[in-house]
């Protein structure tokens, strides 16, 4: 992560906050007011960064992919990357009070680990993915697992057999691995993912419970097992806050930091949280968009809190292209809520762009596709109480043989 802020610092996108700052409600606020990298030199006493990838330029520049060819590239992953092992990581006395957890909203239930990813081992099988975690004590927090997932499907298969769930949470990664662990990738492929995105290599490191780690600043070693307790209220991408749960606890039995660590903490809802959400899904909707027309680009809109609207750039064939695509997109990203698909000359990161084909090349009656009864996401304040949702695809493409009506005058 560290040369990575130095490359944004060379672009003159970091902000170098010399100052001490308040680490509950100021820090997260001061993240809310720019998209650039924040590094804070005395946020409670440590080094800390927010928005690390606010924007797709700083994605692009993590990744060294082109912002427009970001898709393509991630939608073409083998998981073949190399992972080099390093040895066993030493561990102290696990004690969060020594680093900058920040309470983000005032009417948060406490304190929040945002950008810890959680790697875990359970037999065979390896995971990594991104958690919230509720602050509880010193060494232990409530973690956020979502129902079905990885992370709580090796968690089940450990309890159904009396065992606890050996994870390390990793702290402080360079973005390639934050984006391979938001990634819906084959169970165990996160590193190799990660590693892929890296070039073709990443060096991991071993807990002392077996589970292996990439270079992070803080690393905290622990167990899943049966203890739960609430967790929430918390702010989640659309800005509101998600419900109170029961949910399982971590207690860590070690800690590890780098000499002069940088905490990372995510502003919930912020660019960077939508980022994060959204792009690791782009790839699947590419995928399945490519097998009924050839599609050019998909953007997730951070408008759309990263996650429930599309833009899709396609070339179309036939006149009935935009409408599949639309249907193809709903089954990749179950969770999208309104599709807009457009043709080449529209760019799909551009919202005026968008709202420009939208308002020329739609006809309500014709280019409307409405979904009514389909599954939702539980993030959408509006979700029917059986969890269904109504999904709107909007066809924004010109009639094919009738291009010329609708071509805006250029002079090139």
């Amino acid at each position: 992560m560290r040369g990575f802020i130095e490359a944004m610092r060379a672009c003159g996108e970091v902000i170098d906050i010399e100052e001490p700052v308040a680490v509950d409600f100021e820090a997260p606020r001061m993240a809310h007011q720019t998209d650039k990298l924040l590094m804070f030199h005395n946020l409670g006493g440590s080094r800390a960064v927010m928005n690390v990838t606010a924007t797709r330029k700083a994605l692009s520049r993590a990744l060294s992919i082109p912002e427009e060819e970001i898709v393509r590239r991630l939608s073409r992953a083998e998981y073949l990357g190399s992972v080099v092992r390093e040895g066993i990581l030493p561990m102290a006395r696990p004690d969060l009070r020594k680093i900058p957890v920040m309470q983000h909203f005032p009417c948060d239930a406490g304190k929040y680990i945002t950008a810890g990813i959680v790697f875990s081992r359970y037999g065979d099988t390896e995971n990594a993915s991104i958690h919230r975690m509720l602050v509880l004590s010193e060494a232990k927090v409530a973690a956020r697992l979502v129902e079905g997932r990885h992370t709580a499907t090796l968690h089940k298969a450990a309890r159904e057999k009396g065992d606890r769930l050996p994870v390390a949470v990793a702290i402080g990664v360079h973005p390639a691995v934050t984006i391979a662990s938001c990634t819906r990738v084959p169970k165990g492929k996160e590193l190799p993912y990660a590693a892929e995105l890296l070039g073709g290599e990443i060096r991991v490191f071993q807990c002392p419970n077996g589970v292996l780690v990439p270079e992070a600043e803080i690393i905290l070693e622990g167990y899943i097992g049966g203890e739960t307790t609430s967790e929430g209220p918390f702010v989640d991408i659309t800005g509101t806050y998600d419900i109170v749960r029961e949910q399982p606890v971590i207690e860590f039995c070690g800690m590890h930091l780098a000499k002069d660590f940088i905490y990372h903490g995510i502003l919930p809802a912020g660019n960077e949280h939508l980022m994060l959400m959204g792009v690791p899904y782009e790839p699947a909707i590419y995928r399945a968009v490519s097998a009924v027309t050839e599609v050019k680009n998909v953007v997730l809109t951070t408008g759309g809190c990263g996650y429930f609207h599309a833009v899709i750039q396609v070339r179309k064939q036939t006149q009935g292209d935009a409408k599949n695509a639309i249907l193809a997109a709903f089954a990749a990203h179950t969770s999208l809520k309104h599709v807009v698909v457009v043709d080449e000359d529209i760019n799909p990161a551009d919202l005026q762009d968008v709202e420009f084909a939208i308002a020329t090349r739609v006809r309500g009656d014709q280019d409307l596709l409405v979904v009514t009864g389909a599954r939702g996401s539980s993030l959408d304040p509006c979700q029917a109480p059986d969890g269904t949702n109504v999904k709107v695809g909007v066809d924004a493409t010109m009639p094919l043989g009738r291009e010329h009506e609708f071509r805006r005058a250029r002079w090139d």
